[in-house]
Parts: C-alpha cells; structure tokens; sequence
C-alpha cells in the first residue's frame, strides 16, 4: 500500500510540483490584488444626472416597447444619446430610448466613444484625445459569462497615466468594466495564472471546469497521498530522528509536517472551488423564487406623470415589484438613494429602504413554512452585502431554507439550505480563511494568509527540486 502511495506522490509530485509552487505565490498576490471589476460605487459615479426634459415616453409604455411579459425591473439612465430605459426580467434585458423606445443598442463607435469619456469624466478621470477605442467579443478581462448579454463590448483605451482601459457596453450603452495598467500587471502574476484564465480556455466554460477541477484533484490526491507518507515516515523517540530522510527529502518532508494541515485543506478546498453543483447545491436562486419575491407586477398604476416628480440630483431611477407592490428607487450619489411606493396614500413618503412589511409580506409567498424577517449584521457569517452600503439585509427562515434579501432595492441577494452553509466553510472559510476571528481582523488575518501561503510555496520547491533531480537522474 505504502509503494502504491509512494508511486502517485512521486509522480503527481512531478507533474504538479510547479503548479503547486504558483498556486501559494499567486495566491498571496490575489489577496492584494483582485480580479478587476466595476463596483457599484464606480457604476454610479461614472452616471451623469438625468436629464429628463422634452417629451419622454414613461416605464409602462417601455415595459409594454419591450415585448416582455416577465418584466420585474425597470432602470433608467442617463446616455450621450439621451436617457435610456433598461427593461428586465426572467427571460433577460433590453434597452430601449426613452424619446422614441427605439432599440438603445450602441451601433456606432463615435457614441461608445462619448459615452466612455463621459462615465470617465464623472469620475474624475483623464481624456486624451489620444483615446482609442476598437469593438471586442472579449479579452482576458471580459472572458466571463457575466458579460456574455453585454457583447460585443467596446473597449475604450484613455491613454492617461493609469493605462485606463474602458469597457461599454454594446447592448445598453452601460460601462460594465474598467481596468488600470497596474492591474492587468499584477493579474497575470496573480488570477490569471492561480485560475489557469487563459481566454482561449475560459471562453469554454465546461472545457475550463473540467480541466481546472481535473488539476485540482489530482493535486488533492497528490497531497493525500505526501500525508499519508508523512505521517508514517515519522520517527519520534529516544533514539530515532523525526525524519529517515536527508538532503532535500528531509526539508521535504519536515516542511510537509509542519505545513500538512494547511496545505491539505488549501487544495482540498481550492478543489471545492470548482465544484459548481456537483456535489453542494447553488445559492442561485430560482426562477420561481425570483417571481415569489417580486410578486406578479401590475405596472399600470405608474402613471405618465412618474417621470415629473423624479428628484433632479437623480442619476438612476429603477422602478421594482416587490411582493406584488411597486417602487420607485431613486439613485442620488454612489451611497445616497431614497424609494417611494407607486399608487398609494402615501406615495410622496420617501424612506432610504423598504418597509418591514413589505419584507415581512414576502414569507407567505416563498413558502408556508416561513419565519418573519430578521435584519442580519454584516459580521453574520452567511451575510452578502446589500448594493447600497449600510443598507440593511433582511433573512427569512423557511424551515432549512433561507432567503436574504436586500433592503436596498428588494433584491433576492442568495438561497442557502444546509449543504451551501456547509459549503460556505469547506470553501470559503478554508481557502480564504475568513474565519470571523479573522474576518474581524483584517490585519491579522492578511498576516496569517503571507505566512501560511510563503511556507506552501518554499515547502512547494522543495518538491520542485526533487522532482528535477528525478528527472535528471
């Protein structure tokens, strides 16, 4: 049994020797560099105020302009071209002007050119005149499918001292992404490499999972079997040394005692990362969760007037169902908004978030079984951030189901039962480390990620080294 573990780690060892070592030094590079994405305080910076004079058609007559009987939100935005509405729902999106509910897909490159220099502008950004810009389905910064309903994108290079690099767009005109020179550079030495990205791959997505997960277990069974020998190799007595190794091997396998633990769970839960369903459930929540939450919406009683009473300082009006009523959520600063409820008494009453009993109204819909909604802190252990910082985020117990929803814009944020809980530890905790001990403690926990990683990455030459003299020998 032993000569059979000693076959597979040696030549497991070989083969994934350096893709363990890039594994531990990209990690510590991804703590401090993470993938680039445009995060919703950059979204709405880079939003001009709307401008809604003239004569402008309302949300109803867009939702009924886009043809979607399953529509539940509508955003409107301010373009180069003009405001914008950006009609969802189950089936998908569309973006529709609100002058004349036309098609708002960006055909022309001029446009995508202004309104990339615009978002750059409200943000505080350089414009060169030397900008370049060029039409892309993707690159090795949009290869996900989060951007599969935004292609072809445009990609805006500003030429300012950041290497600023702009992505719009093609279906709603939206600057989705932006990336900096500093980033792309330290990505490659950091998400690209740990996450085997390169775009040829990820473009094929089953082809990519399939090849990381492969990776990823066959390096758990290499660790599996280094423990196995690691624990019986090792001699504690009076008379006995703690390793029979010498040279190389003993640093390798001393180094592998002292870091056994962490290593194994690390890939074990790296492994994890990859899983996709295969073996814990989703937090996607369903499309009949979806419907439960938002309720069967009426937009009728949004009147042709909605669009006057809209406060000026506005840069994104999104009107919602939620739990069969309707709202209007008016977006004035990247951390300022206010809603108003369509079509009651009170509809001129603006709050920051929704009423609880519009939340508490939710729990019949999901299921019989449901609990009343209890706000949860943001240090709770499942929590998911609202969209709106300090933003409350509301959770309902429906027996070993959970529902989190955001106060902010009613938001259906995950779904958990029990096996994405547990997965939540076995991947989350593991591989990112964040414990709430420290979680709470970001210093100290930045500390332990360095260590833990460094000592993976000198325990991993170790192994590099033996594997070339192998291979020489």
């Amino acid at each position: 049994m032993l000569r059979m573990l000693v076959v597979i780690h040696r030549w497991l060892g070989i083969v994934l020797g350096p893709l363990f070592a890039m594994w531990f030094a990209t990690g510590i590079v991804m703590h401090f560099v993470p993938f680039p994405q445009l995060t919703e305080k950059e979204r709405i910076a880079g939003l001009p105020p709307l401008q809604l004079d003239g004569s402008l058609h309302g949300p109803v007559e867009a939702v009924t302009a886009s043809r979607m009987d399953d529509a539940l939100r509508i955003r409107l935005i301010q373009r180069a071209d003009g405001p914008v509405y950006l009609v969802s729902g189950i089936s998908g999106s569309t973006a529709l002007r609100a002058a004349d509910l036309a098609s708002a897909d960006v055909t022309s490159t001029p446009l995508a050119l202004v309104i990339g220099a615009d978002h750059a502008r409200q943000r505080g950004m350089t414009t060169t005149d030397a900008a370049r810009i060029s039409l892309i389905d993707q690159d090795q910064w949009t290869v996900s499918g989060n951007y599969a309903r935004h292609r072809p994108l445009y990609r805006l290079a500003l030429d300012d001292d950041a290497g600023t690099d702009i992505y719009v767009s093609s279906k709603t005109g939206e600057v989705v992404l932006d990336t900096t020179r500093w980033q792309r550079a330290w990505n490659f030495a950091g998400s690209v490499a740990h996450w085997i990205y390169p775009p040829q791959l990820r473009s094929k997505p089953k082809l990519w999972s399939a090849v990381v997960w492969s990776l990823s277990l066959a390096a758990l069974i290499s660790v599996l079997a280094g423990a196995v020998l690691a624990v019986a190799r090792l001699g504690i007595g009076r008379n006995r040394r703690v390793s029979p190794y010498q040279g190389l091997h003993w640093w390798h396998h001393v180094a592998g005692l002292v870091c056994l633990i962490f290593v194994t769970t690390w890939i074990f839960s790296g492994w994890l990362s990859m899983d996709d369903g295969r073996l814990f459930s989703s937090a996607r929540a369903s499309n009949a969760d979806l419907t439960a939450v938002a309720g069967a919406p009426q937009w009728n009683p949004l009147a042709d007037e909605e669009l006057h009473g809209i406060d000026p300082r506005a840069r994104e009006v999104e009107w919602f169902a939620f739990a069969g009523r309707l709202f209007r959520r008016e977006v004035t600063a990247p951390e300022a908004q206010h809603l108003v409820e369509i079509g009651t008494r009170d509809s001129a009453q603006k709050f920051l978030f929704l009423p609880p009993d519009a939340i508490g109204s939710i729990a019949n819909r999901l299921s019989p079984d449901c609990r009343d909604p209890v706000a949860i802190s943001p240090e709770d252990d499942y929590a998911m951030a609202s969209i709106m910082p300090g933003s409350p985020v509301a959770r309902i117990a429906c027996g070993d189901v959970w529902y989190d929803i955001d106060a902010a814009n009613g938001a259906l944020l995950q779904r958990t039962d029990a096996s994405r809980r547990a997965y939540r530890w076995l991947y989350g905790a593991l591989h990112r480390l964040d414990f709430p001990a420290l979680a709470a403690r970001p210093i100290l926990r930045t500390l332990v990620i360095v260590a833990l990683c460094g000592i993976g990455f000198l325990f991993s030459l170790t192994g590099v080294a033996i594997g070339w003299r192998r291979l020489r020998a």
